[in-house]
């Protein structure tokens, strides 16, 4: 959004971690539409499920294809990461998760994501 990106990290990922971000977006935007992927089983829980019915009138999910990961553009920035966290050596587990954490609160990634929302009609 106008070359932001909006970026969370949490200790860990389960439905309610993912209903709090959805919270942290709506206090931003009011209303909107969110695009995820399907692996996630935290997107799609019964939990999940039901806070988007209470919530219809101002969150959408939507989900990408099954076995789609080209269209999403975060598999792009995971890529990117893997690529340059990982080619350096990093002592214990603490050092290479902060490394991650990191990377990610710092690199700007310039993706158009319209270039990938359109992939599917090309």
């Amino acid at each position: 959004m106008n070359g932001r990106q909006l970026f969370r990290q949490k200790e860990r990922f389960d439905s309610q971690t993912f209903i709090t971000y959805l919270e942290d977006i709506r206090k931003k935007f009011k209303k909107f539409v969110m695009i995820v992927d399907r692996a996630a089983t935290q997107h799609r829980s019964s939990v999940v499920k039901e806070y988007l019915e209470r919530n219809s009138k101002t969150i959408k999910v939507e989900y990408f294809p099954v076995g789609s990961p080209y269209l999403n553009a975060v598999e792009e920035c995971w890529r990117q990461g893997k690529c340059n966290i990982l080619s350096n050596y990093y002592p214990n587990f603490t050092n290479i998760k902060q490394a991650i954490s990191r990377y990610y609160r710092t690199r700007k990634f310039k993706l158009d994501i319209k270039k990938y929302l359109f992939r599917a009609t090309n």
